[in-house]
């Protein structure tokens, strides 16, 4: 019998596609939003997790506050028209959580989001056309755990084209690379490590199209959330330092000796 602590997963999509009906038949294709039917494949993926999900317009914290991301091992993220109006503040204490250890996994054009690019440093910028093309998504790392079980390739009949160049700093694992109907070439799945923290960035989702109910983008996602979490990792609390302040001080006063100017005694 494992002793393994059950994960805490969150899965946060902005919701703003399903509030507006855009596209109209995005009910149709998310009747439990976009962050429901990636929740939903996560529950047969880890069926003794704890899932929840959350969006923008959840409270004034997002559904971000500090007690749910204290109690979050994998955070997941969607979002595409409100990047804008995703406060600071949140952005700020999902990254302090990020470093201290919780795994983030971020989705599709959450590529812009505050987090992202805070996180790495860079405009995380893409090329792009919505045509409905067909992607293939080529493993190129099989080795590494996010890869297990995965079809090489995976056929997504259409989806939202992502092309280089996408300006992220080079990432620790290159794990995937999509190719397009219209010659383009992306690298739709990379890890970075900020921190304690692991991050895993998966391109393959649009709103516009029924992709998070594909079982092989499941299984990506799935394997994406074991493999950031890090359940044992324990992170320190808020505004708490593991030094007592004034340590600096006190230390070179104590050990400070006057120095003679031109010979060392």
């Amino acid at each position: 019998m494992s002793n393994a602590k059950p994960l805490r997963i969150l899965v946060w999509n902005e919701g703003v596609h399903e509030a507006l009906n855009e596209p109209p038949h995005i009910g149709e294709i998310y009747p439990e939003g976009i962050h429901g039917a990636i929740a939903a494949g996560l529950r047969e993926s880890h069926p003794g997790a704890t899932i929840t999900t959350a969006t923008l317009a959840g409270d004034e914290d997002h559904g971000l506050s500090e007690e749910a991301l204290a109690a979050t091992d994998v955070l997941l993220w969607w979002g595409h028209k409100a990047h804008a109006d995703v406060s600071d503040r949140v952005v700020e204490r999902v990254q302090r959580h990020v470093l201290g250890g919780m795994g983030l996994i971020v989705l599709h054009s959450g590529h812009f989001a505050k987090i992202f690019t805070k996180l790495l440093g860079t405009s995380c910028s893409l090329a792009w056309r919505n045509d409905g093309e067909r992607e293939l998504v080529w493993t190129v790392k099989p080795s590494h755990p996010i890869a297990d079980g995965v079809d090489n390739p995976i056929v997504i009949p259409e989806q939202e084209m992502y092309g280089e160049l996408f300006d992220i700093p080079d990432p620790d694992d290159l794990i995937f690379i999509s190719s397009f109907a219209g010659g383009e070439v992306f690298r739709s799945g990379v890890t970075f490590t900020r921190g304690k923290g692991r991050i895993f960035y998966f391109s393959p989702g649009d709103q516009e199209y029924p992709v998070y109910h594909h079982p092989q983008i499941r299984r990506v996602i799935a394997n994406g959330v074991s493999w950031a979490a890090q359940p044992d990792v324990l992170r320190a609390p808020p505004e708490v330092s593991n030094r007592p302040q004034g340590w600096i001080e006190a230390g070179a006063s104590a050990n400070s000796q006057p120095m003679t100017e031109g010979v060392m005694r």
